[in-house]
């Protein structure tokens, strides 16, 4: 009887339909994050450093990298972002924050339909539940928070810095920048 095949550490034992399933998971979310990137850029661009969209920008930055990571560590191609070209930038700060709003939630459901297709794999179980917590937890109340400030008072974004509790910033994390794959549960 011949020799069972190598399984690399972080296949198992994971069937060719399962490696195609991986593949769409992780591209789908990581083209959602690119989306949120090049929509949070050109809002930027259009408006200035107006924030949420400046701390979220970067915190999206780093789920990319935390999503290149599962590529890489899957030994699968990491898909071009092409997004830059294809978003619209809204016409106000406020319809940029509930456009916020709304992609945070429909962000959600992204990933709590993309944790029941990736069982198999705990590793990206890991990046994905701390991808949806921060979108939840910080994203989502930051975009909230935008919309309501926006509404009631007709500025542009610009003005004082709010800062999350305890000097965090504001996806949650209080450490470096550097260290932001590693907070998402994308190590090594």
């Amino acid at each position: 009887m011949p020799d069972p095949a190598p399984e690399t550490p972080h296949q198992g034992t994971a069937q060719p339909h399962d490696r195609e399933r991986l593949r769409a998971v992780l591209e789908e979310a990581i083209h959602d994050e690119y989306k949120a990137r090049a929509t949070y850029r050109q809002v930027i661009a259009r408006f200035g450093p107006v924030r949420p969209f400046l701390p979220i920008l970067a915190s999206e930055q780093r789920h990319i990298e935390a999503l290149t990571g599962l590529f890489r560590r899957h030994g699968l191609s990491v898909p071009a972002d092409d997004w830059e070209q294809r978003v619209t930038v809204p016409d106000s700060v406020q319809e940029a924050c509930r456009g916020g709003v709304q992609g945070e939630i429909e962000n959600a459901a992204l990933y709590d339909r993309l944790l029941e297709q990736s069982v198999a794999y705990p590793d990206v179980q890991r990046v994905l539940r701390n991808l949806r917590r921060a979108s939840q937890e910080n994203h989502l109340r930051a975009f909230q928070r935008c919309a309501e400030r926006q509404a009631g008072t007709g500025r542009t974004g610009h003005g004082r810095r709010h800062r999350g509790g305890r000097g965090s910033h504001a996806d949650g994390s209080a450490g470096s920048r550097g260290r932001g794959a590693d907070r998402l549960g994308c190590r090594g």
